[in-house]
């Protein structure tokens, strides 16, 4: 699934800590990262706060609990 328009960065990694499964970031190369790592989160951060907002994600959530709140938060922005 694709997020767009992220301004809240610290929120949206909120959200994916409280995920029950894992949650990866698809690369533009087509890599897969492990968004529920701090090592991950903090690099993906350094690299998102060059602009401070994040314009478009591809991440793969494999819970169907997870898929819902991830919806939920793209809809409610």
């Amino acid at each position: 699934m694709k997020i767009c328009n992220i301004s809240d960065i610290e929120g949206f990694f909120d959200l994916i800590n409280t995920c029950k499964g894992k949650v990866e970031l698809v690369s533009e190369e087509g890599d897969r990262i492990n968004l529920k790592s701090k090592l991950s989160q903090y690099f993906s951060m350094a690299k998102i706060f060059s602009d401070g907002m994040i314009d478009e994600l591809e991440i793969i959530a494999y819970e169907q609990e997870d898929v819902e709140k991830l919806i939920n938060y793209m809809m409610k922005g």
